[in-house]
C-alpha cells in the first residue's frame, strides 16, 4: 500500500486540491454547451481519499481502487412528485488514488483527471458501467 513516503519521491509536492479543483474546472469550461448545460449545479469536490461509508458501499479492497464518483440524481430520473435532494449533485475526484494512477501510468495527470471526470459525468447522464466501458473500449478498439 502506498503511503505518504510515496510522494516524497517528487522533486517537488505533488500536485494540491487545488490544483485538481482547477483542472476539474478547466474540463468542464471544455465540454460543448450541450452537455455543459445540464452541468450547471454539478459540484465538483475533491478529497484525498473516499470516506469509509463509501468504501464499504462500493466494497473496495483498498481505499485506492476509487478514482472518483457520481453522487446524485441523474438527468432524467427526477419523478418531479419526490422532494428535492438536500445536497446538490456532486463529483468527487479523490486525490491519493489519482496521484497513484498517475504513478503508475504513462499518461498526464491532467489526462487521467480528465477521463475520470467525463466518466463520472456519463454517470450524470444516467450512463452504467458497462455502458461506459463499451463507450471507452468498444469491441471494435479491442478487437484490433
Amino acid at each position: 500500500m502506498i503511503n505518504d513516503s510515496f510522494y516524497q519521491a517528487f522533486d517537488h509536492p505533488p500536485p494540491s486540491i487545488d490544483d485538481f479543483e482547477r483542472i476539474g474546472q478547466e474540463v468542464l469550461a471544455r465540454l460543448p454547451e450541450t452537455f455543459a448545460r445540464h452541468l450547471k449545479g454539478v459540484v465538483i469536490r475533491v478529497e484525498e481519499f473516499p470516506d469509509s461509508e463509501t468504501e464499504k458501499a462500493m466494497e473496495l479492497d483498498s481505499p485506492y481502487d476509487l478514482l472518483g464518483l457520481y453522487h446524485g440524481v441523474p438527468v432524467g430520473y427526477d419523478s418531479g412528485f419526490e422532494p428535492p435532494p438536500q445536497q446538490p449533485d456532486m463529483i468527487f475526484l479523490y486525490r491519493k488514488p489519482l496521484l497513484a494512477y498517475w504513478c503508475d501510468h504513462d499518461f498526464s495527470l491532467a489526462a487521467i483527471i480528465e477521463n475520470t471526470l467525463i466518466h463520472e459525468i456519463g454517470h450524470h447522464f444516467g450512463l452504467s458501467d458497462d455502458d461506459m466501458e463499451r463507450i471507452e473500449f468498444p469491441p471494435s478498439a479491442v478487437e484490433s
